[in-house]
């Protein structure tokens, strides 16, 4: 493979944001055939790198060659030319149009669109790949790995040989994962190169040739993946050995703390997002909730954490002394002056969690301003705080006074997830609380969720990787259609099992 000429090459490529050196003199190759995966932890260049090869990015300093032949790409549209398409993790569809109208959408043969010609090429390459999409479908009616299909399809459609996938596998079934690599196999098979972007390491060492590593901006080896394991991966990207087993005690004296029953949320079109939700969250275990993205998780955690409508049913938060407290009708103010010690790291992290124009001290002050005991706001121990939580969740940021909106997504979360933990709560809930974090961070989350389960806090934890919830969580309850398709116990709970209960109502039973 090294005797070809690379389809892509970088050559000391350094992009900067004023003092900010996001990527510093990596070069790399990328041939004709292959899958390349790009490893490094959060804010070590990654997307920085992948958007200056898209044309979102352009270069301080370096070349990029395409075939041989250096190259500036400028835009996205130069990138098109050049046969280079990137998939974002967050789609970029209309959803009012159908799937053929979106890909061919910017396309004209002469000067207007063609969408008899478009239906027949997409179905010449859906057929060669292995595709399973209706061209005339429209984009609200699809479910994620469709609109995931129709992207890819869309980039191969406009003539792209090297493909950059950015965490494709993020809200994905086993099964549609499965089906994703075959698929990328397929092309792989038909020469197109392709870069994948993930934090999954069992998913880099099964479909990847090669495995690229950055980190701190810096290019620092590339491996066979065949010659590697998920320890090596990740020391390298690292810097030092990291262990990689999640550890999940028994819970100790487990009790009843969050009880749900017959809960029905409607959303504000009027949607019934939760259908009759009954469950126990209990204190001094994990109880995780899959489900494909969509299916009410979000609506679920807003409806304990006080900041959804209920339609019907209740929440019932029982006390150490055994008396019950029905949260149903109280925002987050009311619940805390009942003396509910409940933490909520939300799915939007700018949106619902931190501000961000605010540093990290004045995010910390967010959560703990009403405690104070005079006119005046006591930045001491936010500031306290926040270098605690720099130190230890290992928050890659220049200083505690840089906005937040400065920080690298993964960073912005564990900021998030710090300041929710430092309010001891008796209630944790948390909604995707390591997406978009590397192995090392993810990790350090996962310690932080066993330490406050040790210390008897009831976690209810919403994730995305059925992997990490079956090491992780003493319960599954896996959510479809807004409604619980059963609860498993997490020891014994099998991940195709929860896997097909995603996608289906019934056939597991409640371990309740």
């Amino acid at each position: 493979m090294n005797n070809q000429i690379p389809i892509l090459e970088l050559k000391h490529v350094t992009k900067r944001f004023g003092n900010i050196t996001a990527n510093e003199d990596v070069s790399l190759s990328v041939y004709q055939g292959e899958i390349l995966a790009l490893l490094g932890e959060n804010g070590s260049g990654k997307t920085t790198l992948m958007n200056a090869i898209a044309g979102i990015y352009y270069p301080d300093e370096g070349e990029i060659l395409v075939k041989g032949k250096e190259v500036a790409i400028r835009s996205p549209k130069d990138a098109y030319h050049l046969g280079i398409g990137m998939i974002h993790q967050h789609f970029k569809l209309i959803d009012v149009l159908s799937a053929a109208e979106n890909i061919v959408l910017g396309l004209k043969d002469n000067g207007r669109y063609n969408l008899k010609a478009a239906y027949a090429g997409i179905r010449e390459i859906c057929d060669k790949y292995g595709f399973d999409i209706d061209p005339a479908q429209k984009i609200y009616d699809m479910s994620v790995s469709q609109k995931q299909t129709v992207e890819i399809v869309k980039q191969l459609y406009r003539g792209a040989d090297l493909l950059i996938l950015d965490e494709p596998t993020a809200v994905l079934t086993p099964q549609e994962t499965d089906r994703l690599f075959q698929v990328l196999r397929n092309m792989k098979a038909d020469g197109k190169s392709i870069i994948i972007i993930t934090h999954k390491l069992n998913e880099v060492l099964a479909i990847s040739d090669r495995v690229a590593i950055l980190r701190k901006g810096r290019y620092i080896c590339d491996i066979k993946t065949s010659e590697s394991d998920a320890q090596q991966l990740t020391d390298a990207m690292v810097g030092h050995s990291v262990k990689l087993n999640i550890d999940r005690p028994q819970p100790k004296n487990p009790k009843d703390k969050i009880r749900i029953e017959g809960l029905n949320v409607r959303n504000k079109e009027g949607v019934q997002k939760l259908k009759d939700i009954s469950f126990t969250a209990r204190s001094g275990e994990i109880l995780g909730i899959a489900g494909i993205s969509g299916n009410g998780q979000k609506e679920l955690l807003e409806a304990i954490a006080g900041l959804q409508e209920i339609e019907s049913g209740s929440i019932v938060f029982i006390n150490e002394d055994g008396t019950e407290d029905n949260l149903v009708g109280m925002d987050p103010r009311k619940i805390t002056a009942k003396g509910v010690t409940l933490s909520f790291v939300p799915e939007d992290r700018l949106g619902m969690g931190l501000v961000a124009n605010m540093d990290l001290a004045d995010n910390m002050m967010l959560r703990s301003f009403r405690t104070g005991r005079s006119l005046f706001t006591d930045r001491k121990d936010p500031y306290e705080l926040a270098e605690q939580v720099v130190d230890e969740l290992e928050v890659q940021t220049p200083s505690i006074s840089t906005s937040v909106r400065k920080l690298s997504g993964g960073n912005i979360q564990k900021v998030l997830v710090g300041r929710e933990i430092s309010n001891v709560p008796s209630v944790l809930l948390t909604a995707y609380a390591v997406r978009g974090l590397d192995i090392n961070s993810s990790y350090i989350i996962y310690d932080l969720m066993n330490r406050q389960k040790k210390k008897g806090v009831a976690v209810i934890y919403v994730g995305e990787d059925l992997d990490v919830l079956l090491e992780l969580c003493d319960r599954i309850l896996i959510l479809c259609d807004g409604q619980v398709s059963g609860i498993l116990d997490g020891r014994t709970a099998d991940k195709q099992e929860v896997g097909l209960m995603m996608t289906s109502l019934g056939g597991g039973k409640a371990d309740e």
